[in-house]
């Protein structure tokens, strides 16, 4: 039995019980990025790939028609993700060569859940902005890779996250709707807009701007 990180189990499960069913059509605006990701990942023939975060198992039915020889496994901390997940493998007839299991990406014991220790491709899609202790689960995935394996991820990112704030330059610039501002007999409001450069304590810089029309 594996161990799960109970608040954040529930959590998910709550959160994905009636998301699941409209996840994939709805993310596809702007979990961008995983395609490409796939395709790049040069798997070699009968090659193991594990997904980290599988969800609904969007990636791994997509891993199985790009790399066709590839055996799968997915993970989730997500009951409910892991239904749809099941569900979509087997419309992709891929079910049968992939292995599911739930757990914490964090801790898990990929030989009691799989049957293996040792993954040559593991990647996590828009994952571990979602795990608590992220820094854990690279850990994990790391000590899971085989002498020629590889980690690859896509996800959000904010390099300054729970960094102090060092320094800040920001120029404003206002400018009109229309020569002098008018339309007829209506004035009208200035608009604005800035660019701000953050600098953070860890050395990263960010980038802000915004525009009102």
């Amino acid at each position: 039995m594996q161990t799960l990180t109970g608040d954040h189990a529930g959590l998910m499960d709550d959160v994905y019980r009636g998301q699941r069913h409209i996840y994939d059509l709805t993310r596809k605006y702007y979990l961008l990025g995983r395609d490409r990701l796939i395709a790049e990942m040069d798997v070699p023939d009968g090659a193991t790939v594990l997904e980290v975060g599988c969800g609904t198992g969007r990636n791994l039915s997509r891993i199985a028609s790009r790399w066709p020889s590839a055996r799968l496994y997915g993970l989730d901390i997500s009951e409910e993700m892991l239904k749809s997940a099941s569900a979509n493998l087997r419309a992709a007839r891929c079910l049968h060569k992939t292995g599911l299991a739930r757990a914490d990406a964090a801790q898990f014991d990929a030989l009691q859940l799989y049957g293996r220790a040792r993954f040559d491709r593991i990647m996590f899609s828009y994952t571990l902005s979602m795990i608590p202790d992220w820094q854990g689960a690279l850990r994990q995935a790391a000590a899971l890779l085989s002498t020629q394996g590889s980690i690859h991820i896509v996800d959000f990112v904010a390099y300054g996250s729970g960094q102090d704030i060092r320094q800040v330059f920001c120029r404003l610039k206002t400018f009109d709707k229309a020569p002098g501002n008018r339309i007829g007999d209506y004035d009208l409001d200035a608009n604005d807009g800035f660019s701000m450069s953050v600098s953070f304590a860890n050395g990263a810089l960010g980038v802000i701007h915004a525009s009102r029309f």
